[in-house]
């Protein structure tokens, strides 16, 4: 059977009313607790989850349960000095402000990774194998420090490879996700969304991503709703790991 990867983006206390709001919606679908969390460690530099216990050992029961939890940038917060003007225009137009990993150096990449990791490790206890950075943006520093860091899989936009192993697992695939910032981005989540479920049907495997604001749109909460039960209709639902462990990457 055809699969879906579902993921939540921004997962961190700044949004706990809406992940539990989401996470609730989800328990009613065939989705229950296969799909990926992806957690940051200290949004915007304001709520590392290590201070906020609640969130913590939501989080833990959650992965104990089988959600996959996935180390989504440090703090998500965009705080370089972008010399490209190709690395200036995605900072600006394909994200507020959040671009994380996209400008940083080799050295302040490998810190916020391995600072990332050592933080969510320790509060599941458990290892963590999947690296995404925020809003999909990755510099050249970045992409070589996951390949040192030996990550066992990443995604961007339109594929899921292996840092460890350099090999691709997934191309030509678009995410169904969506955007809340503005009336003609909610219009344009909407249409892609009604596009995306007919066009993207064919293929084996299909993403779809939520963030928590997705859910402060009544608008975008029913496309989303009508979008996942009908990919349910035909599809599974995995995690992450589980796809990348039937495509052999150890």
């Amino acid at each position: 059977m055809k699969k879906i990867l579902f993921s939540i983006h921004d997962v961190t206390p700044r949004h706990f009313d809406r992940l539990l709001e989401i996470d609730s919606f989800l328990q009613r679908t065939s989705i229950g607790h296969n799909y990926a969390m992806l957690v940051v460690p200290n949004f915007w530099g304001e709520w590392p989850i290590e201070k906020h216990p609640e969130f913590c050992h939501w989080l833990k029961q959650k992965s104990d349960n089988g959600v996959e939890m996935i180390l989504h940038g440090f703090s998500h917060k965009d705080d370089c000095q972008h010399h490209s003007h190709i690395d200036r225009l995605k900072a600006r137009k394909l994200t507020a402000g959040e671009g994380e990993f996209l400008g940083l150096s080799a050295l302040e990449a490998t810190n916020r990774v391995q600072s990332g990791l050592e933080c969510l490790e320790g509060i599941l206890g458990r290892k963590v194998s999947g690296f995404i950075a925020p809003a999909w943006l990755y510099g050249e520093a970045a992409l070589d420090v996951l390949q040192e860091q030996g990550i066992k899989f990443a995604e961007d936009h339109w594929r899921i490879w292996s840092p460890k192993t350099g090999r691709e697992l997934l191309k030509n695939s678009p995410v169904i996700s969506y955007a809340s910032r503005s009336v003609p981005r909610i219009i344009g989540s909407l249409v892609w969304s009604k596009l995306a479920t007919r066009l993207l049907a064919p293929m084996d495997v299909i993403r779809m991503a939520l963030h928590p604001h997705d859910f402060d749109k009544k608008a975008l909460v029913n496309e989303i709703d009508r979008a996942l039960n009908a990919l349910l209709k035909h599809r599974t639902p995995i995690i992450y790991d589980t796809f990348i462990s039937q495509n052999n990457v150890g």
